[in-house]
């Protein structure tokens, strides 16, 4: 596969279709988040945002870490150039035409499958939100170790491909098996983390599932994204697409699963990606799985100037991992009390829900602190402090925007 040249996508304006269809070392420039002027919008369409997207937000370069600048959201997809990028290493280069994904271990019957083999499989489309774990983490103190995230690491798409469990039934899955892992062509050393909580050496990208999520219809084999082939920054030519669960388990560039009798004890498994849970009454390291239930506030945006005496269309999205949100909640004097949100019409399971909220400005300039948080229909709120048995993951706290009226 040839690969653009760098220097050619550097500058005041990037040729993203080059970035996100061909990109192994392509460099975004630093987007200064730029604030529309619009504020009216249906529910699920596009703002009469007169400005230009202002371009992904470069978090780390090579390998490239990409944010969606969040508040720009104004759809309930977000567009493939526009969705946030994750890697841990720099992106592989595939040759489809030889690329096989492996299915072995505890099964009756290995596979080889061929890309167009994986095509011609029966297929179906659904909509999922994705987040990276430690979206958010740019708020947490002392800094933590891995990718600053600001609000932009998440987003939802519409994704096509086969079900998990139908490899898995081809396959023949053993009596004894309990977990799938699931191993990306990535590979390298990791390095955010001091030692000795490095890598011993190169290593691949791998998460597992327990058996029963893998099982789960949520749970595919995507090759396409928002009806088009996925490109090389999102997992081409498939990846796995986890519903109601945080990022990493949505491995990229799949080459092999391998169905285990024991849980999984990989790096990305123990190490990276796992937080604190008290159990017996001793804290212990568990793998970061389910999405914690979270609402964002788009705009206004960080120190955005709002017009004072003015009414103000303040807005953003909500989600949660296995449940559906039930309920958002905006307080305009930092906490103190609080009001409905209104829910938008557009709903799907494992999907995000977009909501708003009429905010009639302050006559009186001055700095206000907004704030929201969402409800699940488990009953789950998003909490008001950061859990710090949660490390440098899982970052739904509720987070103050301040603004000045004026």
């Amino acid at each position: 596969m040839s690969q653009p040249n760098p220097a050619e996508a550097i500058g005041g304006a990037l040729d993203r279709r080059a970035l996100l269809s061909g990109i192994t070392a392509a460099v975004l420039p630093f987007a200064i988040p730029g604030l529309a002027d619009a504020q009216a919008g249906e529910s699920g369409t596009r703002q009469g945002n007169s400005q230009a997207f202002p371009g992904l937000i470069m978090r780390t370069f090579q390998p490239d870490n990409l944010e969606f600048p969040f508040h720009t959201l104004d759809s309930f997809i977000v567009p493939n150039d526009r969705f946030y990028v994750r890697s841990h290493f720099p992106t592989p280069a595939i040759d489809v035409k030889t690329w096989r994904l492996r299915v072995e271990g505890e099964v009756d019957h290995p596979l080889e499958l061929s890309y167009d083999e994986i095509r011609k499989l029966p297929s179906r489309t659904q909509t999922a939100m994705m987040e990276c774990s430690g979206n958010g983490r740019i708020f947490v103190t002392p800094r933590p170790a891995g990718v600053l995230w600001e609000l932009g690491g998440v987003g939802n798409a519409e994704w096509t491909g086969v079900a998990l469990s139908a490899i898995l039934d081809r396959a023949g899955v053993r009596k004894n098996a309990v977990e799938v892992i699931l191993e990306g062509a990535d590979s390298g050393e990791s390095r955010e983390f001091p030692n000795p909580y490095q890598t011993p050496g190169p290593v691949h990208f791998a998460r597992s599932l327990p058996l029963a999520k893998a099982r789960r219809p949520e749970v595919m084999l995507a090759h396409r994204m928002n009806n088009a082939d996925l490109t090389p920054a999102h997992g081409f030519p498939l990846r796995a697409v986890v519903g109601g669960w945080y990022g990493m388990a949505s491995v990229k560039w799949l080459t092999r699963l391998v169905v285990n009798d024991r849980p999984f004890q990989g790096y990305f498994q123990t190490l990276e990606y796992a937080y604190f849970a008290r159990r017996h009454g001793e804290p212990s390291l568990v793998p970061v799985t389910e999405v914690q239930v979270k609402s964002q506030i788009a705009r206004p945006a960080r120190h955005e100037v709002v017009p004072a005496g003015q009414a103000y269309r303040v807005h953003g999205a909500a989600w949660t991992g296995e449940s559906e949100i039930a309920r958002v909640e905006v307080s305009i004097d930092s906490g103190k009390t609080w009001a409905a949100a209104r829910l938008l019409e557009q709903n799907a399971p494992f999907a995000w829900r977009l909501w708003d909220f009429n905010w009639q400005a302050p006559a009186r300039p001055g700095r206000y602190t907004l704030k929201s948080k969402a409800t699940d229909k488990r009953g789950n709120t998003q909490p008001m402090e950061r859990d710090p048995y949660r490390r440098n993951a899982m970052i739904s706290h509720v987070l103050p925007v301040e603004v000045e009226v004026r």
